[in-house]
């Protein structure tokens, strides 16, 4: 086995099927409420220099770094995993000895599978599911119903009872779990093959997870706890998307905070210390405390979008912004975290990376269309996204390049719901290398063989759809990831598009699938170091502290000056008092950034939130740009105007709006669709 070092450095090209400048497009929940506010309120990094290039052509990397080749093509072999068959009703006892001869449960049809990381062993992958229709107590087989934790063979090869898979959490006593936190989302394993993070809980076997003596009698599910008041008291503070440094001794996560103006959301970093007898908190069981936590917010580089010192009607935007807003993950060396920012160019939603030491931030992908799960490689040098750029999904919203970003400051939230139609996404999984979309070069779609022949449940099956988070093994050479197949009312009734039955075992509504990189060689690299727990460019955030205060740009009149030629007339509009903008319109005269491409032409939004969580915009946009990023983007004369419940993403609008990319028009969705 190769270590990395041995290996030749940068990518490792290989053959395969690859694609580059134009996809066909094709037909392709979590709540999606606590992920969009955060890039409505938070300055994530804004790098103001547009891309010179159509939408597929993509050089947004700095001209200093020596960029190699594009990566060539590489072959890609995507199968199935065994799960748990399925209960074909949730009733009691429905799981029974005709479905499950072993009497080791059955998941439901539409289970919440999500996919884990592989186990350090590199054979194991993790995953949680609903168990449904277990038989009554005192049957031994009661114990499978309910959220579980499972692990997954992958080698072809079954446990000592004939399973390929076995659940870890199912039968824990309860003083084996006393305080544990309700969910077990985003499982990921520790290196020592012993725990796992799943939610706000850590699961423990000390024989190991893998060993056949592991099982219920030996498993403690630990709740993990972030005090946040002074005296130590109460049940802690609200964490979400919960990730596991790779030094398997810090976790970042994110937390939401209600505002007067709305809901805003920080990150956090802190260390992972266990607690066996804790006196004060709740939980007063033996609990997983987090330390020495730093809020990753630099004070100075928080703003995205400001004014100039020196001239307050001057706006300015910041290529270095640094608040993390949702926390994604971290990179394979711990080197850097990753999140979902706020966008670079208007309605273009991205990934951002920041050095947990020096505060350098960098964007990892640049295509205009959506992006939202990522894992970087362990070696750093790849990262696998969910991405909606197979469906060109956001396109008529983001197809033209290099606008900035300014009515961004009102839409984002609903622009990141139209990814989705209810509960169905349009994700794809693709693999990215570490310098990012640039060029012809959009990334390899890892799921393309197969018919694509809508309901043939192909690997490539359109109406099957990516899940959070695809993960690599630990060796580079595989990536596993969910996908689920579309369902009402994303389809059928009155949605255009049918419905097509699950061809999976059981009629299973979801799938893990794994994606072998068979021309790579496996590496084995070093472990982590342990990070020392402060950020430098972090503030460190006691128990007690108070989340800072995020101020924007009041309302007023402004320009922003284009970095080469031309100027942009901006009116933020609202109330002078709270600062609150309820509208924003530009007016660019010869704007440019890159001496090449032009924008002209006027965009207004005004938005209304009839409740929290319902955007309603209306947009009224007469864009023109020439040069190598030729196009336009066009709202009827009446205006387009866009209704979307941040919780539930349905897309409802009135008018149009399209875009126009050097002479390929892209146009919005049907409504609910």
């Amino acid at each position: 086995m190769k270590s990395a070092s041995d290996l030749p450095p940068g990518p490792h090209p290989t053959r395969g099927i690859h694609l580059y400048s134009r996809l066909k497009p094709s037909t392709t929940t979590k709540l999606v409420c606590l992920f969009v506010v955060v890039l409505f309120f938070s300055a994530a990094r804004i790098h103001h220099t547009p891309e010179s290039s159509p939408r597929p052509h993509d050089d947004q990397r700095e001209p200093t770094i020596e960029i190699p080749p594009l990566p060539k093509p590489e072959s890609i072999i995507v199968r199935r995993l065994p799960l748990p068959p399925v209960a074909p009703t949730s009733d009691v006892g429905s799981c029974n000895s005709t479905i499950n001869p072993r009497g080791t449960g059955c998941i439901a049809k539409t289970s919440g599978l999500q996919s884990g990381n592989y186990l350090p062993d590199d054979v194991h992958v993790l995953a949680v599911a609903d168990f449904a229709g277990a038989l009554a107590a005192p049957d031994p087989a009661s114990i499978y119903q309910g959220r579980q934790l499972i692990i997954i063979k992958t080698n072809n090869k079954t446990f000592e009872n004939g399973d390929a898979w076995k659940c870890i959490t199912c039968g824990v006593s309860d003083e084996n779990s006393r305080g544990r936190g309700k969910g077990m989302d985003y499982p990921q394993a520790f290196l020592d093959g012993k725990k796992v993070l799943a939610g706000t809980n850590i699961v423990e076997c000390p024989d190991g997870l893998a060993s056949e003596t592991c099982g219920p009698e030996s498993v403690r599910i630990i709740p993990l706890r972030w005090d946040t008041t002074a005296d130590g008291s109460g049940p802690g503070g609200s964490m979400r998307e919960l990730r596991l440094h790779p030094d398997n001794v810090h976790i970042g996560f994110s937390s939401l905070l209600a505002t007067a103006n709305g809901v805003s959301q920080f990150s956090f970093f802190g260390r992972i210390s266990y607690n066996p007898s804790p006196t004060t908190g709740e939980p007063l069981a033996p609990r997983y405390d987090v330390v020495d936590v730093s809020i990753l917010n630099h004070e100075q580089r928080s703003r995205v979008i400001a004014t100039d010192p020196e001239d307050p009607t001057q706006l300015i935007i910041n290529p270095q912004s640094l608040t993390v807003g949702e926390l994604r993950g971290f990179s394979g060396s711990g080197n850097e975290v990753t999140w979902i920012g706020y966008p670079a160019e208007s309605c273009n939603i991205d990934v951002f990376a920041a050095n947990l030491a020096d505060g350098t931030v960098r964007r990892l992908t640049s295509h205009p269309d959506y992006v939202d799960p990522v894992d970087i490689s362990p070696d750093d040098k790849w990262s696998v996204v969910m991405d909606t750029r197979a469906s060109e999904r956001q396109m008529f919203l983001s197809g033209l390049r290099g606008v900035p970003p300014l009515i961004d400051l009102l839409i984002t939230a609903a622009v990141a719901s139209v990814r989705n139609n209810g509960k169905r996404r349009f994700f794809k999984p693709w693999l990215i290398d570490q310098y990012g979309d640039r060029g012809s070069y959009i990334g390899q779609q890892l799921n393309v063989v197969g018919s694509g022949v809508p309901g043939s449940g192909d690997v490539n099956d359109p109406e099957w759809n990516g899940r959070a988070d695809p993960k690599w093994s630990r060796d580079g050479t595989r990536i596993v990831y969910t996908e689920a197949i579309t369902e009402s009312p994303a389809c059928g009734g009155k949605n255009p598009l049918p419905c097509y039955e699950s061809t999976e075992d059981g009629g299973r509504n979801e799938r893990i699938m794994i994606a072998h990189l068979t021309d790579r060689e496996p590496f084995d690299l070093p472990l982590v170091d342990p990070r020392p727990d402060a950020i430098p460019w972090g503030t460190p955030f006691p128990p007690g502290s108070s989340f800072p205060e995020r101020k924007g740009v009041p309302p007023g009149n402004y320009t922003l000056k284009g970095r080469v030629s031309g100027w942009a007339d901006v009116t933020l509009g609202g109330d002078k008092e709270t600062g609150v903008i309820s509208s924003v319109s530009v007016k660019y005269d010869d704007f440019s950034d890159d001496g090449l491409n032009v924008l002209v032409g006027s965009e207004s939004v005004s938005k209304e939130n009839p409740t929290p969580f319902m955007e309603q915009l209306h947009w009224f946009s007469n864009l023109k740009q020439t040069g190598p990023n030729n196009g336009s983007k066009i709202t009827s004369p009446d205006g387009f105007h866009l209704s979307i419940d941040v919780q539930y993403n349905f897309f409802h609008a009135t008018g149009n709006l399209t875009t126009m990319v050097n002479g390929k028009e892209y146009r919005q969705p049907a409504n609910e669709t």
